[in-house]
């Protein structure tokens, strides 16, 4: 009975978060390896779809979907617009994201074009951050992807990222 009380806890925290939450975010509700066992269960109680929604490892967490399912009935009804990235700033965080952190000069020599606008848009949305300085002349800053970038394209980890294909052009699912 106490897990069925924690997974329903769970699922009210994770519905009100809006966001990933990792087991830390959610330790005040119990041990790690009880959360565990909860999330684990929880997301074998929503895999089939039956109560329209699911659990999705992402950023390091976990957070709740609509069901693959119930797409089509949620864009029906909601018309959502999904987040605009232009072209460019598609190539230059594709290019953060397989190659970081680099500065805004490599940057600029791998896309051959300059970045500036670009980079200072991707950083205003939160999908790129700087994440150091590099040992060189003039420390220039070095660019990393966020957490923000993990969930917007529904990724875990960077080890999610779908194998660079031949030739420059890359494919991220949003």
């Amino acid at each position: 009975m106490e897990s069925q009380h924690l997974k329903a806890q769970l699922l009210a925290v994770l519905f009100a978060a809006g966001r990933p939450l990792s087991l830390q975010d959610m330790s005040p509700l119990g041990s790690e390896e009880a959360l565990t066992r909860a999330v684990l269960s929880l997301e074998r109680d929503l895999a089939d779809g039956h109560l329209g929604v699911q659990l999705e490892r992402v950023a390091g967490g976990w957070r709740l979907v609509v069901h693959a399912r119930h797409l089509s009935v949620v864009e029906r009804v909601l018309r959502p617009t999904p987040p605009r990235i232009s072209k460019a700033a598609l190539e230059v965080l594709a290019l953060i994201a397989y190659q970081q952190p680099l500065t805004r000069a490599e940057l600029e020599a791998l896309r051959g074009k300059s970045v500036e606008g670009v980079l200072e848009g991707l950083v205003e949305r939160q999908l790129v951050r700087v994440v150091g300085e590099k040992e060189a002349v003039g420390r220039p800053k070095l660019y990393g992807t966020t957490e923000r970038f993990l969930e917007m394209f529904g990724l875990e980890s960077l080890a999610d990222l779908p194998p660079l294909a031949e030739g420059p052009v890359l494919l991220l699912r949003s």
